[in-house]
């Protein structure tokens, strides 16, 4: 996640006097563009807010080889999408949630991943995080011709076309503009998750001995960041409630590191709940949501990706702003509780240990609240045409 970083004063006066003209360039020339790198660090919910601007791309330069550069982490989200034709793996400093690397670590890796782009002869290069210096540096010394980014003061010395960041819009949202600064407007797409046939049998597999032939809800445990987290006891009474009440199974999901939390859900809702935090690969996973009737959790990557196989979702907000990092997709369908606490959103996520009890506006959400809106997102849910 990204703060709102812009230039300020003289600075950011000369950028936006010059943006226009830059971008104009580039533009003139798109057509001729053969070979495009696209780089996002990033992790699942920020992945996926990438591909309607990757759809837009192919879409106007449908003959040129457009290459992702991701972490490894990355891969799973963007190995199967069809915008793209590869993709390069870089372990990127800062965003490997893993390991810890010395201070000298990052600039060694900054000069093997610039020679390694010079090899490639990338005609341009569109670097999708406003903040990320380090890759926009790594294009300048790769020699990359054209460099596309948003003006801030740590990225715009490296590039060679920048747009202004504005407060107040969808991640998504910013991408495409990125794109259609320099290939002009297109028709706007939705998030993109393509499923393949081994992961669709494998989700159905994992699913059919709790099923039974009920519909299903999705119950996410955890988030990038544990400020983000509602409490488990309220996610469990939800999951309790509402398969009580509407006779659906309930499955409890989350990443490897979440395991201990979803058995915890799990044996709080019953019989009628099975956990597969850590037991499914990212493909699986999205699998097992498109099989849901409805995807409740905190504001994390799952309920994003869920969103992408379109299910219907509950997003609980606390710190993060959900203007910027909210459900891309229709409202109808994709929904918000926010907390009520006036100093929400701060987007401030970074709160450790005893900080998270002190700091916990998520936990100021209601389960009554919760449970309101997902009856009503439910109940709609299962009355569609071929509702789960």
């Amino acid at each position: 996640m990204i703060g709102h970083l812009e230039p300020r004063g003289d600075f950011r006066r000369a950028v936006l006097a010059t943006t226009g003209r830059i971008l104009r360039s580039s533009s003139e020339g798109a057509s001729a563009w053969h070979k495009i790198l696209v780089v996002r660090p990033d992790h699942l919910g920020d992945l996926l807010f990438l591909t309607p601007a990757l759809r837009a791309l192919r879409t106007a330069l449908p003959t040129a080889v457009i290459v992702g550069l991701v972490g490894p982490w990355g891969r799973p989200v963007l190995e199967h999408n069809t915008c793209l034709d590869r993709l390069i793996e870089w372990e990127f400093p800062w965003f490997d949630r893993r390991s810890k690397r010395s201070p000298l670590a990052p600039y060694q890796s900054l000069a093997r991943l610039a020679a390694a782009l010079r090899r490639e002869r990338f005609d341009v290069v569109i670097n999708f995080r406003a903040d990320f210096w380090w890759g926009a540096l790594a294009a300048r010394l790769a020699g990359i011709p054209v460099r596309i980014g948003y003006s801030t003061p740590i990225t715009t010395p490296f590039l060679t076309g920048a747009i202004p960041l504005e407060h107040g819009r969808h991640a998504a949202v910013e991408n495409l503009a990125l794109v259609e600064s320099v290939v002009g407007k297109r028709e706007e797409a939705g998030l993109e998750f393509p499923l393949i046939a081994a992961d669709r049998a494998r989700g159905t597999g994992l699913l059919r001995a709790n099923e039974r032939g009920r519909p299903i809800v999705a119950l996410q445990v955890g988030a990038g960041a544990p400020v983000k987290v509602w409490p488990l006891d309220r996610l469990a009474k939800v999951g309790r409630m509402l398969g009580a009440e509407y006779d659906v199974a309930i499955v409890v999901v989350g990443g490897p590191s979440e395991v201990e939390a979803a058995h915890r859900v799990r044996d709080a809702v019953g019989d009628r709940a099975i956990a597969l935090a850590g037991v499914t690969t990212l493909g699986e996973l999205g699998a097992v949501l498109e099989r849901c009737a409805l995807a409740i959790g905190p504001d994390s990557g799952p309920l994003h990706l869920a969103v992408a196989v379109g299910t219907p979702t509950l997003h609980l907000f606390g710190p993060a702003d959900s203007r910027r990092f909210g459900p891309y997709g229709d409202p109808a369908w994709h929904q918000v509780v926010a907390t009520p606490r006036r100093c929400a959103p701060c987007n401030r996520l970074d709160f450790a240990g005893a900080e998270v009890v002190a700091h916990d506006c998520v936990g100021d959400i209601t389960t009554e609240i919760v449970l309101g809106a997902a009856r009503d997102l439910l109940a709609r849910s299962l009355d569609r045409p071929g509702g789960t």
